[in-house]
């Protein structure tokens, strides 16, 4: 009996003392584990901006978004992200509707977060109404740069007195029962004679050299590590694009016409060295309709306000091809580009990857897509198909098409 209740005190302290040990090794684990989360902490890694509500925040003034001093949602105790050197004189561009507000705030999302919240660019919306108080602070407490909000003027945003009022709308109607997009609407007609004419000319805009022009709902697939604007200003580009194509014919009858009279009058406006073998198979005798799709666009401000793009658009608007057909802004900026511009002055941004329904511009490539850390389907790829004009661009202009392009083909 002895020995067996010896036996069982040795057996009652040996697992107390296994009991201890594992206490010990399980307490100065937890201890370790709450060391090192504590480390984290005071390094700010697992830190969230904002804890302070002040922080990051960008007090209202007006019309104006006044303080970009500090990126939201960056990681307490790191520098926000900047641009390495000095930005552009630019701006970003929106003509939008209080109805597009949530439509413009996913295009606002998209910008910021591939390319804006790095530079810190200002954003200019504009509007044929004044813009209501919600448009304007959620739009400005997403945009990392200054936000700034004008209302059209009338006169630009209006039929000119040259117009015949009677004739354009049995122009619309005709277009209504022919069922072409857009043809019996007299807002997308002013909408296209304020983007062809006017944009470049409202007030706030007067004091930038550059713009990018964002719609709503578009979608922006790769980051962009660089700065476009200055991208542009160093190499001597003046516009640029990410998607090309043919453009109704229904909609534009008569505006090669008219382009051909602008040119007899206006020889001295036109561009040694310019793009009309994009514009034209046949020397400029008739428009082949390829264009570039401008609801994506970077360009020089200055070369718009210049007397050879002005004099073309007051020649188009006095022919009336806005109201009397549908011209839209697209096939009129790269006419313009096409003939007043050399074509070395014109950009393809192959690795600015967009969406604009029904179309998307996927860099073709797959180290560029991969380094770019896009989440685009090649596949989607519109540049090589044949409805697109990109091709013809690469082929005038004696470049180099990307590598893998003849699979995206079909």
């Amino acid at each position: 009996m002895a020995s067996g209740t010896a036996r069982y005190l040795r057996y009652i302290l040996f697992a107390f003392f296994g009991l201890a040990v594992v206490y010990f090794i399980s307490s100065s684990s937890s201890t370790q584990r709450l060391g090192n989360l504590s480390e984290f902490t005071k390094s700010g890694i697992l830190s969230q901006a904002g804890k302070n509500p002040q922080a990051g925040q960008k007090p209202a003034d007006g019309d104006t978004n006044l303080s970009t001093e500090t990126t939201p949602n960056t990681p307490a105790g790191l520098p926000p992200a900047t641009a390495d050197g000095p930005r552009m004189n630019a701006t970003f561009v929106t003509l939008a509707r209080n109805s597009d507000l949530w439509e413009i705030a996913r295009s606002i999302r998209q910008v910021e977060d591939r390319f804006n919240r790095k530079f810190h660019y200002d954003w200019v919306f504009l509007n044929d109404k004044p813009f209501d108080e919600t448009f304007k602070k959620v739009t400005t407490s997403l945009v990392s740069g200054k936000t700034h909000y004008g209302q059209i003027p009338v006169e630009h945003w209006s039929f000119p007195d040259h117009i015949d009022q009677d004739r354009a709308r049995k122009v619309r109607e005709d277009m209504a029962q022919r069922k072409i997009i857009y043809g019996d609407s007299v807002s997308y007609r002013h909408m296209c004679r304020f983007e062809s004419g006017f944009f470049f000319r409202q007030e706030l805009m007067l004091n930038y050299e550059w713009y990018w022009r964002v719609e709503p709902s578009i979608e922006l697939f790769c980051d962009i590590d660089y700065d476009p604007f200055k991208f542009m200003a160093d190499n001597k580009k003046k516009y640029s694009f990410v998607l090309s194509l043919y453009e109704y014919v229904e909609t534009i009858p008569t505006l090669w016409d008219s382009t051909k009279k602008f040119m007899k009058a206006h020889p001295e406006h036109i561009a040694e060295g310019n793009s009309m073998g994009f514009l034209s198979d046949d020397g400029g005798e008739t428009y082949n309709h390829c264009h570039m799709w401008s609801n994506f666009e970077i360009g020089n401000l200055d070369w718009l306000r210049s007397k050879a793009y002005l004099d073309y658009f007051e020649a188009l608007d006095q022919d009336g091809g806005f109201f009397y057909e549908r011209w839209g802004d697209a096939p009129v900026h790269s006419i313009a580009a096409g003939l007043l511009l050399k074509k070395e002055e014109i950009h393809f941004f192959n690795d600015i990857a967009y969406y604009h329904v029904p179309f998307t511009h996927c860099p073709t490539g797959e180290k560029t897509r991969l380094d770019l850390k896009c989440h685009c389907n090649p596949k989607d790829n519109f540049d090589w198909k044949g409805y697109s004009c990109t091709s013809r661009f690469f082929d005038i202009n004696g470049l180099s098409k990307p590598e893998g392009y003849e699979n995206q083909q079909d």
